[in-house]
């Protein structure tokens, strides 16, 4: 099993957004959530120890929009080194190629649906905010932007369109909570979810001018 220590050294101390204090959170959220549907803890604690170890951030040649399959690939080595058993390994695996919420396979295993859970809980409530403010910064993008009704009705943005952190909130992370999987997630993605909406809600009230006096 990879330390915390050996952990650490994976991630990028100065990450706000995808770096091991996200990791630390999402274990210590996966690992509530084992014990509770009595899933294997050693696969759900790997998993969340190796998720997003590779290309996780934004920018010029990260791998972000694949990086559970290079994070996969990673614990693949890590795990295998150790000693692990095939079928174990190839269990984590699952687990990380399935938990991004862009990524096209959906998680099949208990272990992998907690994975999914946990990370996805760190990006609602205040962790949500503050890591979708960040990530916004670290991808050059604007805090606000109004979408357009082309994002607004299908995702896709108009040509030279910016994602901002208000375009995540409306595309991905309102959804969110409804797209968890064990009770216990859905029940807490709904309470932190609420801090998330009335922060957007401000959010685009004061960037509109809808909160100003008229008189």
């Amino acid at each position: 099993m990879p330390t915390l220590e050996q952990a650490q050294t994976w991630y990028d101390p100065q990450d706000p957004v995808h770096g091991f204090d996200h990791v630390l959170r999402v274990l210590r959220t996966a690992e509530w959530l084992a014990r509770a549907y009595d899933a294997d803890l050693a696969i759900v604690r790997a998993a969340a120890l190796l998720h997003d170890v590779e290309g996780a951030a934004p920018g010029s040649g990260s791998s972000r929009t694949a990086h559970e399959q290079a994070s996969a690939e990673f614990a693949r080595g890590v795990l295998a080194a150790e000693g692990w058993a095939d079928d174990r390994v190839e269990a984590v695996v699952h687990c990380i190629q399935t938990h991004r919420y862009r990524g096209e396979a959906a998680p099949q295993t208990l272990e992998a649906q907690i994975l999914f859970d946990a990370d996805k809980l760190d990006v609602v409530g205040a962790f949500g905010v503050a890591r979708t403010i960040g990530y916004a910064l670290q991808a050059g993008q604007p805090l606000f932007s109004e979408p357009s009704a082309a994002f607004r009705e299908g995702g896709e943005g108009e040509p030279g369109e910016p994602h901002s952190a208000y375009h995540e909130y409306e595309f991905k992370l309102r959804h969110i909570p409804d797209l968890l999987h064990t009770p216990l997630a859905r029940r807490l993605g709904a309470a932190r979810a609420r801090t998330l909406e009335l922060f957007f809600a401000q959010l685009a009230e004061e960037a509109r001018g809808a909160d100003l006096p008229t008189e």
